[in-house]
């Protein structure tokens, strides 16, 4: 009998910059349960801009990033968007699907293959990089 996948693993396209220079990449992610979903609704910063719901949402899933063990609003208000539209794309995935895993196509040949999107962070390309994959 197989277990359920309740944590995912995850690293950031580019990283939370903490209030001293540090970058921190690699984090966690849990399942959401119905009360994360509904918890949010209740805070002022939400009623005032629904917009928020997302940052209240992943500082609640979001179980560490980097050496931070509590993540808070402010970790997640300061990501960069590149990083918060993929904590958002993993969210979705991770509690509709169930898994990080999803199935790609190749462009080129057609072969379907399985991807972690989890691991899908990377590190952006320097130029040098960018113009020896050309």
């Amino acid at each position: 009998m197989s277990s359920l996948q309740t944590e995912f693993e995850f690293t950031l396209p580019r990283g939370y910059v903490d209030d001293s220079g540090a970058v921190h990449r690699k984090g966690s992610m849990r399942l959401a349960t119905a009360f994360d979903e509904i918890a949010p609704l209740r805070d002022p910063r939400v009623r005032q801009n629904q917009a928020y719901l997302v940052i209240i949402l992943l500082s609640r899933v979001v179980t560490h990033l980097g050496t931070i063990t509590q993540v808070t609003p402010h970790e997640m208000e300061n990501l960069f968007t590149s990083d918060l539209a993929f904590l958002q794309r993993l969210y979705r995935q991770v509690n509709e699907r169930g898994t990080s895993i999803v199935t790609a196509q190749c462009p080129g040949c057609g072969t379907e293959v399985e991807v972690d999107i989890a691991s899908l962070g990377g590190s952006p390309a320097t130029p040098s990089e960018e113009s020896t994959r050309r």
